[in-house]
């Protein structure tokens, strides 16, 4: 069924062996993990959905694969989420949660199918990363926006303007849902499949996965400023050496890679 969300179930206790799967899984188009002590949960889109790929990198593991329709994804995330903290930086919760105390920044999120809710290490090590970046007064582009999360975020440290694209329409109202729930003011969501766009900011956030980043790398150069900072994420320890090469050769002067969980952020600066 179109718009629902795909949920596997793979039984095992083996904590290296998860961190392979999610590795794995991720890299043909689950965007979504759970792990729980007796199992792990792997969460892709109906439409992304490929039997014959999962079989291939599960072989003989013990799963259960569940169809999760759009009315339900809501009680489904509510009974598992809890708050997620990036130190005392952020906090992020759902509107049913008490208020995160002794952190700068707080962001209530209900995700509706839409992913980016900080418990993925992507969107954590973004976050992380956000802290160092000075944003007041700068226009940001987040890329594959999802929740809207890091949209939020930017504004919350004084972006002045952010555009937020992604290509799905359920993400696009879930965003806007959560802009609303956040007070937010300047931030405008936009339906689109690539980063090619008329204007040039300050900031780029672009937390989706290689294929997407690499195939629109020369968009994404186009949108940066002169001097810009960009965070690329959705990436693997191994995806780095393909990411930098792509990023040299449009000029961008690598900065740092910080790890968490088999997954990276990299920061660049364009010239």
């Amino acid at each position: 069924m179109k718009g629902s969300t795909i949920q596997i179930e793979i039984s095992t206790e083996d904590e290296t062996l998860k961190e392979t799967l999610i590795a794995q899984l991720a890299s043909i188009g689950f965007d979504a993990f759970e792990e729980m002590p007796l199992s792990l949960k792997a969460y892709i889109p109906s439409e992304n959905f490929d039997q014959v790929e999962l079989l291939t990198i599960l072989g003989d593991l013990s799963f259960e694969i569940v169809e999760i329709e759009k009315q339900n994804w809501n009680e489904l995330w509510e009974s598992n989420f809890e708050p997620v903290q990036v130190d005392s930086f952020v906090g992020i919760r759902a509107s049913f949660h008490e208020a995160i105390k002794g952190v700068d920044h707080e962001i209530v999120i209900t995700p509706k199918m839409s992913f980016g809710t900080g418990h993925h290490a992507t969107t954590y090590l973004v976050m992380k990363a956000m802290q160092n970046i000075p944003m007041e007064g700068k226009t940001v582009f987040d890329f594959g926006t999802g929740t809207g999360i890091l949209a939020i975020l930017a504004e919350k440290l004084g972006a002045k303007e952010i555009m937020a694209i992604d290509n799905d329409d359920w993400c696009i109202e879930n965003a806007n849902e959560n802009i609303q729930i956040n007070y937010s003011r300047n931030i405008l969501i936009e339906k689109g499949d690539t980063a090619k766009i008329e204007k040039r900011f300050d900031i780029i956030l672009a937390n989706i996965n290689k294929h997407i980043i690499l195939e629109n790398m020369p968009f994404l150069n186009q949108a940066i400023q002169k001097g810009g900072a960009i965070l690329l994420s959705g990436l693997l320890v191994e995806d780095e050496e393909d990411i930098l090469k792509a990023c040299e050769s449009v000029g961008w002067v690598h900065q740092l890679t910080n790890q968490r969980n088999g997954w990276i952020v990299c920061q660049f600066q364009s010239k």
